[in-house]
């Protein structure tokens, strides 16, 4: 009943700063409804939900056969190639930003690491739906490793690849905040099936963040940053989709 009573609050409050700074600013009704719905939804979900519940995960008879390597599969930048033309040997995960102790890891390195492997479904916002198997590390292990600074309340994936497949093309980010980060089931894989992760599926380090939506699911990670704001990158809106109209949180 609390839960309700506040929800209820939140979206009487909510509805009337949204109108209140449509007036003030001229922003759209529509623009400033669906920035509404999507707050409300990310935090009725976390209030509902807790904070380390498990996405639905299968057996080995249910992984699709046919999982569609959407969106970018052949990144064209220059040094994205050259990693890929050495096997990635020369490959290295970067965590900078609001940290006490940058990293900079081989994939030997990452793999050396404690595993996790899940199978698990992926849900893209196009309608379709396939389930693979997916081992990595998680996210939460090199946080930690690195020491996140107070200030730090977003992670910002920063990729080689460029959705217009132009080797100076805009770079692919993608960001979610703590909560995620540290979920059990977000890592960052290297492996799909049993077998090292192919470039089409984000070779060599894509990242699995399971209770979002697939555009979530940063591919080919060049970088991990801590912020305190993701205002200052791209177009300010906390990914490469979300800077052309789709919403930050995709949570499913």
């Amino acid at each position: 009943m609390n839960r309700r009573r506040w929800l209820t609050g939140a979206i009487a409050t909510a509805a009337t700063a949204m109108l209140a700074a449509c007036d003030r600013a001229g922003t759209s009704l529509a623009e400033q409804a669906r920035r509404m719905g999507e707050g409300l939804t990310r935090r009725t979900q976390r209030l509902v939900i807790p904070r380390d519940a498990l996405a639905p995960t299968y057996d080995r008879a249910d992984i699709s056969p046919d999982f569609r390597p959407n969106g970018s599969v052949d990144p064209a930048a220059a040094d994205y190639k050259a990693l890929r033309a050495n096997d990635f040997a020369d490959y290295r995960l970067v965590i900078d930003g609001l940290v006490e102790r940058p990293l900079s890891l081989s994939l030997a390195e990452l793999r050396a690491r404690p595993a996790r492997t899940q199978i698990t479904k992926h849900d893209c916002v196009e309608g379709w739906t396939s389930i693979a198997e997916w081992t990595g590390v998680r996210l939460e292990t090199l946080l930690d490793e690195a020491g996140l600074k107070p200030g730090a309340r977003y992670i910002v994936f920063h990729c080689f690849d460029a959705l217009d497949q132009r080797e100076d093309g805009e770079r692919y980010y993608e960001s979610i905040d703590l909560v995620d980060a540290r979920h059990p089931q977000t890592i960052l894989a290297w492996a799909m099936n049993g077998e090292t992760l192919a470039v089409p599926y984000g070779a060599p380090l894509r990242l699995r963040v399971e209770r979002q939506l697939g555009y979530k699911h940063a591919k080919y990670i060049q970088r991990i940053e801590a912020v305190e704001s993701f205002a200052h990158i791209g177009g300010g809106k906390g990914g490469y989709w979300e800077d052309r109209g789709y919403e930050w949180y995709a949570g499913i």
